[in-house]
């Protein structure tokens, strides 16, 4: 369709709702009720916190808690409870900021996400036993995490590697996906045009409801939830 097809199109739509011209700002609706704002409302941080541990038992997720400085250590402890091997994470200012990077860095088998290798990462990312993922925003309710990918956060690290660790901000964890839809509204710029929610390991049932763990992404997870950052 040429844009001159378009505006004639949209034109035709505008006539037809009693509009002289197809609108050039979004219209705001206003609604009478909005009960998802309602939701834990005036629950504090402290509180979020408890109740995303509390899910997590419902979606056999791990939960370690600990401060920027025992990051590392908390990081190896895991490490070693799945088996150690290769490492796969994202490359995110963040871990500079958490100063883990370098510790990353001095595994034995560990890698971080190149662009420029292209479909290596992927290969990487397959064969890789420990993903790692910075949540960008952290749901209580349900136990989930949202991550925006980008040519430096690459999709697979998150379900690719058979078990995958989550580091979950403090500052990151909102009620519910009502803030995450806040959040992702608020971006001034492009936004990720990959962002996933997930909660927890990957969860099959079949058609007589039996549990299969692992089958479209990790085995297991573990969220660590850093409390000064």
């Amino acid at each position: 369709m040429t844009i001159q097809n378009r505006d004639s199109f949209l034109q035709t739509i505008s006539e037809k709702l009693g509009r002289t011209a197809p609108l050039t700002k979004k219209p705001e609706i206003r609604w009478n009720h909005l009960p998802q704002h309602e939701v834990l409302k005036n629950t504090s941080k402290d509180e979020l916190v408890q109740i995303l541990i509390e899910q997590c038992q419902n979606i056999h997720t791990s939960v370690h808690l600990c401060d920027s400085a025992s990051l590392a250590e908390t990081l190896k402890i895991i490490f070693d409870q799945y088996g150690n091997g290769s490492i796969i994470y994202t490359d995110d200012n963040r871990f500079s900021e958490l100063r883990i990077d370098s510790f990353l860095q001095s595994q034995p088998e560990s890698f971080k996400w190149q662009p420029e290798l292209l479909e290596q990462n992927i290969t990487i990312a397959d064969q890789a036993n420990i993903g790692i993922v910075i949540s960008d925003v952290t749901l209580a309710e349900s136990g989930t995490i949202m991550l925006q990918t980008n040519e430096k956060k690459g999709r697979v690290i998150s379900f690719l590697p058979t078990n995958s660790i989550a580091i979950v901000p403090k500052s990151s964890i909102v009620p519910r996906f009502t803030q995450a839809a806040q959040f992702l509204r608020s971006i001034d710029g492009p936004v990720s045009s990959c962002i996933n929610f997930i909660t927890g390991p990957s969860n099959s049932a079949d058609i007589e409801m039996n549990l299969v763990v692992g089958v479209h992404g990790p085995v297991q997870m573990t969220y660590v939830i850093v409390e000064d950052y």
